[in-house]
């Protein structure tokens, strides 16, 4: 199946700053990418390189397997964009936005069609209000109406709940899942890692320009991720019950026990370590109250991908 975006060795610099360096990357027919990176990490350079914002960079990007330089008018109705910025024309109505943002790429909407937008993203009884008294939250939310009035193939979200609320920024993402089920396709920039956690199937990880890994969610978790169990007793474990413990290094803070360990592929969940654990407290006189397991999040992966790559540029430059 052809990749709705391909990069091909995508360098863009500015000077002796390759703000975007050598970046190869396919994004699949209907799914949601996160691309993740701290500030100044390239994101956004690499978003304007396919959107048609930022020319002038080296290797080659496609949209639908067009290219955007030599299609450039056919590949900019393909995508749509949020960027991090809130940008409105603050002396029309919601609705006029909309109907001028369709025109832009050709669009000659029904006011039905637009209203049926604006009811899916809770604008509908701000349809003729002027767009400078919507709420911040409100505004974000027209960001995307506009994004999505030329009904593009791919759609671009730059830090799409960034200064929103909590309440709002769950709203936002059930109606990203929305446009997934329809169909569209969406790249993701994000800071909210369990933004990515929640929404993305496949996450790429980019920093000083370079994209340092791609792979599957759930795929980049289970390599990356480490699991926990947390025990509660009774009663505080006794110096013995910590002894007979043995090389596994167990946290304990009061009544509450961690264990920290990894599991290996094929693996039942919890272990041979959390069997010992386990074993070894009821074997112990111990009371045990309650157990609980989890495992990594995105974000702690995320951290530990970039101090990788910190590691290895300090000792490449050493």
């Amino acid at each position: 199946m052809e990749a709705v975006v391909e990069l091909k060795g995508l360098t863009k610099r500015y000077g002796e700053l390759r703000a975007v360096d050598d970046v190869s990357l396919r994004i699949e027919p209907g799914e949601i990418f996160a691309l993740l990176g701290p500030n100044g990490a390239g994101k956004t350079t690499m978003i304007g390189c396919i959107t048609g914002l930022i020319t002038g960079f080296e290797g080659q990007v496609k949209v639908a397997g067009l290219d955007v330089v030599d299609h450039y008018r056919v590949t900019r109705r393909m995508v749509g964009l949020v960027p991090q910025e809130l940008n409105w024309d603050a002396f029309f109505s919601v609705r006029q936005v909309l109907e001028f943002q369709a025109g832009y790429f050709g669009v000659k909407p029904t006011r039905a069609e637009i209203d049926e937008l604006l009811d899916q993203f809770s604008l509908l009884e701000k349809a003729d209000a002027n767009t400078r008294w919507l709420s911040g939250g409100m505004k974000r939310r027209l960001m995307i109406c506009k994004a999505l009035m030329h009904d593009p193939v791919v759609l671009f979200l730059d830090e799409p709940t960034a200064g929103v609320d909590v309440e709002l920024r769950d709203e936002l993402w059930g109606y990203v899942e929305a446009l997934r089920a329809r169909g569209t396709t969406i790249v993701l920039t994000t800071h909210y890692l369990e933004e990515a956690e929640k929404l993305a199937d496949r996450v790429g990880i980019i920093n000083r320009g370079r994209l340092l890994r791609v792979d599957d969610r759930e795929a980049l978790m289970e390599e990356f991720g480490r699991r926990h169990v947390e025990v509660k007793l009774r009663e505080a474990p006794t110096a013995g019950v910590i002894e007979a413990l043995g090389q596994h290094a167990v946290e304990v803070e009061g009544r509450t026990l961690r264990l920290n360990y990894t599991r290996n592929a094929g693996e039942e969940e919890g272990g041979e370590e959390v069997d010992y654990l386990l074993k070894t407290l009821v074997g112990a006189g111990a009371t045990i109250l309650s157990v609980e397991g989890g495992r990594s999040s995105l974000e702690s992966i995320f951290r530990e991908v970039l101090h990788e790559d910190a590691d290895a540029s300090s000792k490449g430059a050493s």
